[in-house]
């Protein structure tokens, strides 16, 4: 879910307490609600979940090639040891 989407249908439901007669009063709470959490939520550092899924990808790889590397260098390390 896209994060201005999931603000909108946030704000939304908040608005929705409000009575269908008060349309207006609902109108405004649902869109001061919308800039409140819109400026809340950028405060934060939050990524997509798209994105932490590529995250972990590359770093499951990185770490993946880091452990050959590291068998490498000590194979190499005890090869020079015996010379």
């Amino acid at each position: 879910m896209k994060k201005a989407n999931l603000l909108k249908d946030l704000a939304a439901q908040l608005a929705d307490v409000f009575p269908e007669h008060i349309s207006s009063l609902k109108n405004d709470f649902e869109k001061n609600c919308r800039s409140i959490l819109s400026k809340t939520f950028a405060k934060f550092d939050l990524v997509t979940r798209e994105d932490f899924v590529t995250q972990t990808k590359v770093l499951a790889r990185t770490r993946k090639k880091l452990e050959e590397l590291e068998k490498k260098l000590a194979a190499i390390e005890a090869s020079l040891k015996k010379k």
